[in-house]
């Protein structure tokens, strides 16, 4: 089975410094797709330079020609379907087609409630999602829609000339829970995990193999339940949440050892971080532009 890689840039740098190099850069290494986070602030973050990733990406795809460009996730916690389609449109327009939207139910991070609300729960977050995934499916594909629904509506809202990619742009939704699943069998043309956040501080590295293979297992059934092929969508590996942390990224010989173990559970795509100083994504910016280059190679 082939295996992709790919990296994910944070939006913390200014264009002028460091952010335009790094989206460049990484179509040099031959990446498959650089994504980045789609929030309004994250993590120790927070009180530095953070810029929006819809204007990073078109930033992005103007210097860039091959490199696949996305979002690992947009949420609902900030976004609304009808808007979120006019820009991925644009998006996708600007890039020639090479935008992935990564989606997901979001979390109760700053993002939650930084529009005033109060965070939402798990279900009420799941309940969104199920609401917005299908919306903006058609918001992507039909040139008008209209739509009353529990959270979200739309009145005759224009879509022309939709996507550059047909019927649209490919959806990498993000789940681990059944109603998630059942989303990425029916909507995506791609599954999205970071493994088992529960052994993150305490588990091992095997226990996250087990995790993994149930979580795919589970995938194979939700397909299976309406009658599509698993083989036909793309399972995506975050890393950096996983008990490994950031030990893959610490030679090439770790980081094939890791690609390897997780390409046996059906993954077809690693995501690694962009190293950043003095953050829990620090590495050693020579040993990950080796990986880049190399890692796929040498895999048996």
């Amino acid at each position: 089975m082939s295996l992709r890689l790919s990296t994910v840039i944070l939006p913390y740098r200014r264009w002028s410094e460091g952010g335009r190099s790094a989206w460049m850069r990484a179509e040099q290494l031959g990446f498959h797709t650089a994504y980045t986070y789609d929030h309004l602030s994250w993590r120790s973050f927070r009180d530095g330079p953070w810029f929006g990733a819809v204007p990073t990406l078109t930033a992005a795809a103007a210097v860039t020609d091959r490199l696949r460009l996305g979002t690992l996730v947009t949420s609902p916690n900030f976004r609304h379907p009808v808007t979120l389609a006019k820009e991925l449109i644009s998006l996708d327009d600007i890039s020639g087609g090479r935008v992935t939207l990564g989606i997901g139910a979001g979390g109760t991070g700053f993002d939650a409630t930084a529009l005033g609300q109060e965070p939402w729960t798990p279900r009420e977050r799941a309940d969104r999602l199920a609401e917005f995934v299908p919306l903006l499916d058609r918001l992507l594909t039909e040139d008008a829609v209209s739509f009353e629904g529990r959270f979200y509506s739309a009145h005759e809202a224009r879509n022309i000339p939709g996507c550059v990619q047909r019927p649209r742009l490919p959806f990498a939704v993000a789940a681990t829970g059944p109603r998630g699943l059942k989303l990425a069998a029916r909507h995506g043309q791609a599954w999205v995990t970071t493994g088992d956040p529960k052994l993150y501080e305490n588990g091992t590295p095997e226990q996250s193999l087990e995790a993994l293979r149930g979580q795919t297992e589970k995938l194979s059934e939700a397909c299976a339940a309406i009658g599509r092929d698993t083989a036909g969508l793309d399972k995506i590996l975050l890393t950096g949440f996983t008990p490994d942390r950031g030990r893959p990224l610490q030679s090439l010989d770790a980081f094939v050892d890791f690609a390897g173990r997780h390409r046996e559970l059906g993954f077809t795509e690693i995501v690694i971080h962009w190293p950043i100083p003095d953050s829990d994504f620090a590495a050693d910016e020579k040993v990950f532009e080796r990986i880049a280059m190399e890692a796929l190679a040498q895999l048996p």
